[in-house]
């Protein structure tokens, strides 16, 4: 599958426009390409760089523009149907506010120890949820995709992994907020599970936040399992039950041992492997890379994006003092090659053609 997906090129035409990429020349192959295999392109949310989040529309970008895999976030709706959404919270990615019928539904929980406010998607059966429209999460970074504000439905988890086998690539779920499901009763990993069995679908990671669930799901299933490790903060898994082990702990030698029992890869932000100064530009790469390779789990990072304001100082370009410089496109080629270049195995991309065009351009 690989190989079909460097060959989409590097230039990609979707409906409604053309997508053009900057091509960069890499001498370092990455470990992934050292073992024979390119770095994975994988559709961050779809495309979301080019539409809103979470939609059928953004995954079916992301595949034309060549990612390996698309990723839907997994939440349950009441009656416990995963569907994909970056939050289980949906003001700001549907119309929900705006529909009179369900006003009296907005509320405030308590969501991995934090107050949130809005509408959630476990007090909406599937058929409701399927009423709502997607809209844009971040409009002031992409207006652009604002003009596809009101077409989208919010897909369930099987209909974003019958669109990936349609068209040949993998799937990459994330569940959100496990515990937090867990205790109000509409746990993810067994839907996840039954989902994946009555496809059959095999080109899968399953990702998460928290540990907990990742071991259970190693006594369930070898499909290969990913821990996602943020910059700072902890599993809220490990906080709720008061161990004072952080990321940080997560990363080190000792660490990376114990994740190796249960998982098969990591999944970091990108400032574990080159942290960013406080001037904004980045600095010393750190051994995680290579300390994560040893213990032979696979390092993806997340997430590259196109805008400015979303990449290190070293890698943005344009003048600052334009009004639209901090959503304008940077050097993200560039900065993705120092990424593979460190040895990374793939790539969240908001832009999965860019993503493509820097492996496929590596690749030969």
């Amino acid at each position: 599958m690989r190989m079909r997906r460097l060959l989409a090129g590097a230039l990609a035409v979707l409906t409604g426009g053309t997508v053009a990429v900057v091509l960069i020349q890499s001498t370092t192959p990455a470990a992934a390409e050292r073992r024979g295999e390119a770095p994975l392109v994988i559709g961050h949310r779809g495309a979301s760089a080019h539409r809103p989040e979470h939609t059928l529309l953004s995954y079916e970008a992301a595949i034309a523009m060549g990612a390996d895999y698309i990723e839907p976030d997994l939440v349950s709706t009441k009656d416990h149907v995963l569907v994909a959404r970056h939050e289980n919270e949906i003001s700001g990615t549907t119309d929900v506010a705006a529909r009179a019928e369900f006003a009296g539904r907005r509320t405030t929980k308590t969501i991995d120890g934090r107050p949130v406010t809005g509408w959630f998607t476990e007090d909406f059966t599937l058929a409701e949820l399927k009423t709502l429209r997607a809209r844009e999460r971040v409009p002031e970074l992409r207006p652009d995709n604002t003009a596809f504000d009101g077409l989208a439905e919010i897909p369930t988890f099987e209909e974003v992994v019958r669109l990936a086998q349609r068209h040949g690539v993998g799937v990459y779920p994330e569940t959100k907020h496990p515990s937090y499901f867990d205790s109000i009763g509409l746990s993810l990993e067994e839907p996840l599970l039954d989902v994946l069995g009555v496809t059959r679908m095999r080109e899968v990671f399953i990702q998460s936040f928290e540990t907990g669930n990742l071991r259970e799901l190693r006594g369930r299933t070898k499909l290969p399992l990913i821990q996602l490790i943020t910059w700072g903060g902890a599993p809220y898994d490990w906080t709720a039950a008061g161990d004072p082990r952080t990321y940080d702990d997560m990363v080190t030698p000792a660490g990376l041992r114990e994740v190796a029992r249960y998982a098969d890869g990591i999944g970091v932000d990108t400032r574990r492997v080159v942290p960013v100064r406080a001037d904004g530009r980045l600095g010393t790469p750190t051994s995680l890379v290579a300390d994560a390779h040893r213990r032979r789990l696979d390092v993806h990072v997340w997430t590259v994006r196109n805008e400015n304001s979303q990449l290190p100082a070293d890698h943005r370009l344009g003048d600052p003092a334009s009004p639209v410089y901090a959503r304008a496109t940077g050097d993200v080629a560039g900065w993705l090659g120092r990424l593979l270049d460190l040895g990374v195995d793939g790539a969240f991309c908001d832009d999965p053609a860019m993503g493509r065009a820097v492996v496929a351009r590596r690749a030969g």
